[in-house]
């Protein structure tokens, strides 16, 4: 007699068959940040001081204002970083949870068996990757590159056949 059992058959549906969260990808560390604000800073208050001694001292304003801007852009964009998706299923409901930067969240459900993923290619744009299900389509990983776009579509095509089917999986 065969002892061995799937996990999910182990945990039974309280048990999370897929959980995915997509977050905005941000290159620049909060160290990296502070070195290119030092950086930056260092070099418009050496540029501005060779302006000030020259006799042009409204330029150094103005490179006080270009390294204030700098820092203000940057952080909006982090704070945009703060946005995301988590997309799961389990209990037989395809659920994803958008979290705006804001903090401001909503939430859809599918049925994994009507779920469907879609890629849709846009001329001169980049791909859409879509949950469609019932006439309804929700847009997910704007944010993301085309690879991992693709990536993440294969992933949850994957969870949704398993989810559809588990025993095959």
């Amino acid at each position: 007699m065969d002892q061995t059992r799937t996990v999910s058959q182990e945990c039974g549906s309280g048990k999370d068959e897929f959980s995915a969260v997509l977050t905005p990808h941000r290159s620049l560390s909060a160290r990296g940040f502070v070195i290119l604000m030092a950086v930056v800073g260092s070099v418009s208050f050496v540029t501005g001081l060779g302006f000030l001694l020259a006799g042009a001292w409204p330029v150094f304003g103005f490179f006080g204002l270009d390294v204030l801007l700098i820092y203000i852009a940057f952080r909006l964009n982090y704070r945009a970083a703060r946005a995301f998706e988590e997309v799961s299923i389990r209990g037989g409901e395809l659920t994803v949870r958008k979290v705006r930067a804001s903090g401001r969240s909503r939430k859809w459900t599918f049925n994994p068996y009507w779920a469907r993923v879609e890629v849709a290619s846009r001329h001169g744009r980049a791909s859409q990757l879509r949950v469609a299900s019932h006439g309804r389509r929700l847009v997910l990983g704007s944010f993301l590159s085309e690879g991992e776009r693709l990536d993440f579509a294969c992933a949850l095509e994957r969870a949704l056949h398993s989810s559809r089917h588990p025993r095959a999986a």
